[in-house]
């Protein structure tokens, strides 16, 4: 680690530096000490500032490398088999067809995450723009995801930085001051449990967007190597991981995740409330050990389910 010195508007800016290979490049990490300080002061903040680029490097580890899916290429195989055999055929969703799920998916996704509407609300908001007695922001992001599952309908873009951007915009537009935007640096994000306890921390905000474009390259490279689940698979729990957004993160993983899916010409799916365990188990599964299966064993339950949750909303 070095001292590294900045001079701007006539004062003297000192940071914490540390260089580390990721990915085949190499990477720094800055710690903020302060403004025009003597020797002594620069030693004396140096080592709470190790400590501060050691944690940040800790968190670096655990953003897995998506060129590793953790799928031997038998595995891969048996996939490709599974696609090919038509256990996952594609599904012509119509009209109403879209509606159902669309009304499905945006109860479940907010309702992960926390929202108190309804399952019978979501599509009276909906069908019927009736709002209930329930905070306005969760109503906001009843109609901001809507929008989204539509705007994904018609993208051709697989996955790029503009997209992630535009589907939070349009999910969140009117209930976060930030939509659209990825966090600013020094905004460090984590996910906590009901108990408080915290499962997952974001990259440090200096990464966020190199590791979303090394993400965006990879499934450049890959997306006509690898089965789509895998693809979605992988894109979704290293954008999760990443966690670039100051929140709304889940929903715009699991946005992206059904846009893949749909690019390749396979349904959508909708990961259900009644599963969020499930689904928590598997993001850590990812990034503890990389370990994909448990991603894609709860996608295909849900593709499986994906015929009855369409005919129970007729």
């Amino acid at each position: 680690m070095h001292i590294e010195i900045r001079r701007k508007g006539g004062r003297t800016h000192y940071y914490l530096a540390h260089s580390y290979r990721k990915g085949g490049r190499v990477r720094k990490i800055r710690a903020y000490l302060g403004d025009d300080l003597s020797k002594g002061q620069i030693e004396n903040k140096r080592k709470e500032a190790e400590e501060r680029i050691q944690s940040k490097l800790r968190i670096v580890e655990v953003i897995r490398d998506p060129y590793q899916t953790a799928l031997s290429p038998a595995e891969l195989g048996e996939l490709r088999t599974l696609e090919a055999r038509g256990r996952i055929k594609l599904i012509h969703l119509g009209k109403d067809d879209w509606r159902k799920f669309t009304e499905a998916f945006t109860y479940d996704t907010n309702a992960i995450e926390g929202s108190i509407v309804t399952e019978k609300e979501v599509a009276s908001i909906l069908e019927k723009n009736k709002w209930p007695e329930k905070p306005t922001g969760d109503i906001s992001e009843t109609y901001g995801v809507a929008e989204a599952i539509a705007h994904i309908r018609k993208t051709k873009d697989h996955i790029s930085i503009e997209l992630l951007k535009e589907l939070h915009r349009i999910a969140f537009k009117n209930s976060k001051r930030f939509a659209g935007n990825f966090r600013e640096r020094g905004k460090e994000v984590a996910v906590v449990d009901a108990s408080g306890n915290i499962i997952h921390r974001g990259a440090p905000s200096s990464q966020v967007v190199p590791l979303l474009k090394e993400l965006v390259r990879w499934y450049k490279n890959n997306k006509n190597r690898y089965p789509a689940l895998v693809l979605a698979a992988v894109v979704h729990n290293q954008f999760e991981n990443i966690h670039p957004f100051e929140d709304g993160n889940g929903r715009v993983g699991r946005l992206i995740l059904n846009n893949i899916l749909l690019k390749h010409g396979l349904p959508p799916l909708n990961i259900e409330l009644k599963n969020r365990r499930e689904y928590y188990a598997a993001l850590q599964a990812y990034e503890m050990g990389g370990n994909i299966r448990p991603m894609i064993e709860l996608m295909l339950k849900e593709y499986k389910r994906l015929k009855a949750t369409l005919k129970k909303r007729m």
